[in-house]
């Protein structure tokens, strides 16, 4: 019998109560000001939060890596899946810089008020700083989430990065794929390096999203190797 199990589905009721919560009144109010903060739509709604939890658990994934926390959301539902894989290494990090600014840091406390910020280690430099560091430290991934700088380019570095720390065949999971910024960014991978798109959500103006298999192959594309994109 697995003995942590009890305290697991103890876990996985509270981040469900507080996503319940979330999702009905719709605001949290900030600790560090009292500012109120309306939630939706900056965050994303159930039926992506579902669709990332699916992946993580269908991944039995243990190192989760996401760019931009914004309101916590994306990883309530991240560390919920977590949660189900039930692995004592598991371990989600977080790369926000404007935790303490634009959002009050809410996203931090609602992953207090979950009893999930044990699995949680938060950055709060630029993604385009913290994950070269993440690399050159020799970091893994099972899954990313990305839902960060929606500009091509940061987008396209993020993507680079996670590329290289993503295990081979992993999962990248893309919010906003309505944007072209960011439909254009994973083209590359798709076209270029053997990427596998697995999943597109209808169309949505606000949170369409995409999943994104990286090749399990390692890359022996020639120095001149080029498709468009």
């Amino acid at each position: 019998m697995d003995e942590r199990r009890p305290a697991r589905e103890s876990g996985r009721r509270l981040v469900r109560e507080v996503l319940e919560r979330l999702g009905r009144d719709g605001t949290t109010v900030a600790r560090l000001d009292g500012t109120v903060h309306t939630v939706f739509p900056v965050a994303i709604g159930p039926a992506e939060g579902e669709a990332l939890r699916k992946w993580v658990v269908r991944t039995a994934a243990k190192r989760t890596v996401e760019v931009g926390l914004g309101y916590g959301i994306s990883a309530l539902f991240i560390c919920e899946g977590l949660l189900i894989n039930g692995s004592a290494e598991a371990r989600h990090t977080v790369i926000d810089p404007h935790q303490a600014t634009r959002f009050g840091g809410c996203g931090l406390q609602v992953l207090e008020e979950a009893g999930i910020s044990r699995l949680v280690e938060h950055h709060a430099d630029e993604s385009q700083i913290v994950l070269p560091r993440f690399l050159g430290e020799g970091r893994a991934f099972d899954l990313a989430f990305v839902d960060g700088n929606h500009r091509f380019d940061a987008a396209f570095l993020d993507l680079v990065y996670l590329g290289r720390m993503v295990r081979g065949g992993g999962i990248v999971f893309l919010d906003d794929y309505q944007l072209p910024a960011i439909a254009r960014a994973a083209s590359f991978f798709l076209s270029n390096l053997g990427w596998i798109l697995e999943e597109v959500s209808d169309a949505d103006d606000l949170h369409q999203w995409a999943v994104l298999r990286t090749s399990p192959l390692p890359d022996t594309r020639p120095f001149d190797h080029f498709v468009d994109f």
